[in-house]
């Protein structure tokens, strides 16, 4: 019996440790977002924007494991005839660069959400978070906590706080915000409401007509959101946005970072 030269056999070795761990990680990943998406669906009002991020998760997901099947097992261009050969390596292709999609957007996303910008602003703009249940999640909890250190490093900074959707109540996200701040201490007139935006392009849209978009202004939200928070504040007029990115839920991380691969995809498909 002949045996494969040690050169020939290290790169199919390697094959397959970086195949199983692509595999592992695509599988860790799409059961985060299954029990993720359905909790949310569950508890939020707006459910059918949930379901269709759901879906389109559930798709890159599923782009994520054939590539990593392909990897590790050559899924697509297994011995066969040349008439279905062909083919493999078509899909092969088309895999790949989806793939290669994702992986970069997802590089942008988190990219984005490392590091604040330096700077001194008069106002602190707080993006809210769809509520579960009429209750604040627990990134919205750190956007709040982010914020209340901010004033209270910086005693002559206003906060806005921004968010319709209410819920079953009537409750928006930024009357909730504003409730749990003056629950920590936070002055009723250090903060402005921004209340009838249904999703960040409106937050922003909404808040230039309470200030000067051409001072500068600090934007507080989760980590994930920062890349495409920022890139909507410019979008409507704010020229001088400081990034100041709060901690994020890490179990919901990864579910959150394609949630915003996705919505970054569908901005670009737009006409601003």
């Amino acid at each position: 019996m002949k045996t494969q030269p040690a050169a020939m056999r290290v790169p199919g070795i390697a094959r397959r440790v970086i195949g199983d761990a692509l595999i592992l990680l695509a599988l860790i990943l799409a059961i985060l977002v299954c029990v993720t998406m359905l909790r949310r669906i569950r508890a939020v009002v707006l459910k059918g924007d949930y379901r269709q991020v759901f879906h389109y998760q559930l798709i890159l997901c599923g782009i994520l494991l054939l590539f990593a099947l392909d990897v590790r097992f050559g899924f697509f261009t297994r011995p066969r005839p040349l008439a279905l050969k062909i083919p493999g390596w078509i899909l092969r292709v088309a895999v790949a660069a989806f793939a290669a999609v994702i992986i970069a957007f997802s590089g942008r996303v988190i990219a984005g959400g490392m590091g604040r910008t330096a700077g001194e602003a008069g106002h602190v703009i707080v993006l809210g978070l769809a509520l579960e249940n009429g209750l604040p999640t627990g990134d919205l909890s750190r956007r709040l906590d982010t914020a209340r250190q901010y004033l209270a490093d910086h005693p002559d900074v206003v906060l806005i706080l921004t968010g319709g959707n209410p819920d079953e109540t009537g409750r928006t996200e930024a009357a909730v915000m504003r409730e749990l701040l003056l629950a920590r201490g936070v002055p009723d007139e250090r903060m402005l409401l921004e209340d009838q935006a249904s999703d960040t392009r409106e937050n922003f849209r909404n808040t230039a007509q309470l200030l000067d978009p051409a001072a500068p202004v600090v934007l507080i939200s989760s980590s994930y959101h920062m890349n495409r928070a920022v890139r909507l504040a410019e979008q409507a007029g704010f020229t001088r946005c400081l990034r100041l990115p709060a901690p994020s839920e890490p179990l919901t991380y990864g579910p959150n970072v394609l949630s915003e691969v996705i919505l970054e995809l569908n901005d670009l498909t737009k006409k601003q």
